[in-house]
């Protein structure tokens, strides 16, 4: 790891308060959520909490000043001077110092124990610079210099992706191999009936995270527009084109859906407009499957046809009827 002071941009004879404003400044400006598109910034960050957690320590910083712990916290071999030797002012003390790390955080046994203040202020900043992001726990008090991690640390950022499926898919489901931005492929799993807009998360399957779990991938579900259904929930709909005679006369007419064609019986004197339902030929739900609606349109022959017309006017003649009786 790169020296703390170069990480937080400070001089080594910087002030506690200078250092605190520094680390602030950059938490804000390299928080991952700050940047979410940014691969790096969750190491970046990871780096700047661990820079501060060696020089935002009073008692951690004088041990990084002198040498007995490195960029990372870790103690350096020092060697002694004699054993037991005494120091000025009387007295017996070692002359050496151990660090240790153990369930209790960062410890430092032996020679001459300082009152630490631990590392609560790290929580403080935090809150102050991210309205109560930072969480984590004070560390005990008492004597001896400790501390325990007041953040956890960052997850690797979330990866967005979109995938386009046709409604016969959609119905049924598939699996499908997306492509990420990143140039990695996944195998999507898509469940039966699920709904335009719709994200499937892949846990974990985002970017790293420096010392966290990684990101996960949010990939968008887009069905594309099928030419003879509009999708309606978990209902489909359709216009069903039928012939002048049928809608005079009734028959049965062929009806597709999205398991195959299947038999309808039209009653004599349908109109236009008139809706049948086709039950269970819908899209897969929660509570069931969804249903088809078929509406009529009534189509007349292309061209035009003399005979029709001619009868047409007949009927218009000895059989007149008003069918927008009644409307405003």
């Amino acid at each position: 790891m790169r020296d703390p002071y170069d990480v937080l941009g400070v001089s080594k004879s910087a002030s506690a308060a200078d250092i605190k404003s520094a680390f602030r400044k950059l938490a804000k400006k390299l928080h991952p959520d700050a940047n979410k598109h940014d691969p790096e910034a969750a190491s970046r960050f990871a780096e700047l909490n661990a820079a501060y957690e060696i020089v935002g320590d009073a008692d951690k910083r004088k041990a990084f000043d002198r040498g007995e712990i490195d960029a990372e916290g870790k103690p350096r071999f020092q060697g002694f001077e004699g054993f037991g030797g005494g120091h000025p002012g009387g007295g017996q003390e070692g002359v050496f110092e151990t660090f240790s790390f153990g369930p209790g955080g960062f410890q430092r046994s032996g020679g001459r124990r300082g009152g630490g203040r631990g590392f609560g202020g790290f929580e403080d900043i935090l809150k102050e610079a991210f309205s109560g992001m930072a969480g984590g726990r004070s560390a005990p008090g008492g004597g001896g210099f400790q501390f325990e991690e007041e953040v956890p640390p960052p997850r690797g950022g979330d990866i967005a992706a979109a995938v386009t499926i046709s409604l016969a898919e959609a119905a049924k489901g598939t699996k499908r191999r997306v492509q990420l931005p990143t140039g990695k492929e996944v195998e999507v799993k898509i469940p039966a009936g699920l709904a335009e807009g719709q994200q499937i998360r892949l846990k974990g399957q985002g970017l790293a995270g420096a010392r966290g779990r990684a990101g996960d991938v949010l990939i968008t579900v887009t069905v594309a527009p099928h030419p003879l259904f509009e999708r309606d929930g978990a209902d489909l709909r359709l216009e069903l084109p039928i012939t002048l005679y049928e809608a005079v006369l009734g028959g049965k007419v062929r009806v597709p859906t999205l398991n195959g064609a299947v038999e309808l019986a039209i009653p004599p004197g349908t109109s236009a407009g008139r809706t049948f339902r086709l039950k269970g030929k819908g899209l897969p739900a929660k509570d069931g499957t969804g249903d088809l609606f078929a509406s009529v349109r009534i189509m007349l022959p292309e061209g035009g046809d003399a005979e029709l017309e001619e009868l047409m006017r007949k009927w218009r003649e000895k059989k007149p009827y008003d069918p927008r009786k009644g409307m405003a």
